[in-house]
């Protein structure tokens, strides 16, 4: 799998895009049935996890872990696991806000066809959204071993963590998108990271993909089927800063499919949208599901 350079920050050209606060245009392709839904980590802001690059986002105070980094530093694993083990508590405990319920409601009236998430919190999943979510950058609750590629439960890693680590105490008054905390270094000195138990020396790593890893190719596969089967995309709370969602854009932009950006604040993606919404998503979603919620989507028909 090749690696991709980690893009944590984008700068706008300066080219400007007509945007409006008016939802016709996403009610009109919700009820129009067909939809895919991209969502980022602007919705999940309303349930009190910073996203990244937003006025308050994570990255002004904060440098994600890369991939080469963690793979290649105990160290920096080390300060992973310390810092993610205090912000574990604060994920499971943020709940599904008004967004993730209208995504999930849309799902069930047949309006949306699918919904791939950049986030990696799960709260689409707790908000009911079914079927399945595509998890495009994994989820917190499940680890990896490295080195014999085991998957196991978080909660089974937590435990040994709290294990072996009966003193280690903090709170998080700020959990970051990727599920960690800012630590004091003098407080990560004293923390002991686990290995795998299915190989007895692999290291664990959440399945999550970091700044500078790939996505696994089957899972873009996935998306690039919704993609090609829907009709429309809505992208929800995503700046588009990196590739592994953009590109699902460009994709529906290039087939000729209606593009709906409905975000605060630029984004990468606004020369590929039909139409750019400036609204905070859980008030916007809502409404959209009010005006189309009543009504099930038409079927798509075979061309």
């Amino acid at each position: 799998m090749v690696r991709m350079r980690p893009t944590l920050t984008w700068e706008p050209t300066g080219e400007q895009f007509p945007r409006t606060t008016s939802l016709d245009a996403a009610a009109d392709l919700l009820a129009g049935g067909g939809v895919v839904v991209l969502s980022g980590a602007g919705l999940s802001t309303e349930s009190g996890i910073p996203d990244y690059r937003g006025a308050s986002g994570a990255l002004r105070k904060h440098t994600p872990m890369t991939y080469d980094d963690f793979a290649g530093s105990a160290e920096a694993r080390q300060r992973y696991w310390a810092r993610s083990h205090i912000g574990w508590r604060a994920m499971t405990g943020a709940q599904p806000n008004d967004g993730h319920r209208a995504v999930a409601a849309l799902r069930a009236s047949g309006h949306v066809s699918g919904v791939i998430t950049q986030n990696v919190d799960g709260l689409h999943q707790r908000a009911g959204t079914a079927p399945e979510v595509v998890d495009l950058h994994g989820s917190l609750d499940r680890v990896i071993c490295l080195t014999c590629g085991d998957l196991s439960a978080r909660t089974e890693l937590e435990r040994r963590l709290q294990a072996v680590n009966p003193a280690f105490a903090g709170v998080a008054d700020r959990v970051n998108p990727d599920g960690d905390v800012d630590l004091a270094d003098s407080a990560v000195r004293g923390f002991r990271p686990v290995d795998c138990t299915a190989c007895g020396t692999g290291v664990l790593k959440p399945d999550v993909v970091f700044f500078g890893e790939n996505v696994p190719k089957p899972r873009v596969d996935r998306c690039r089927a919704l993609i090609d089967d829907a009709r429309s995309l809505l992208v929800l709370g995503s700046s588009l800063t990196v590739m592994s969602g953009l590109r699902f854009v460009r994709r529906a932009a290039e087939a000729g499919k209606p593009v709906v950006i409905v975000n605060q604040g630029l984004t990468r993606g606004d020369r590929y949208a039909t139409t750019l919404i400036e609204a905070p998503l859980g008030v916007a979603l809502e409404e959209l599901v009010a005006r189309v919620g009543a009504h099930r989507a038409p079927p798509i028909l075979a061309p």
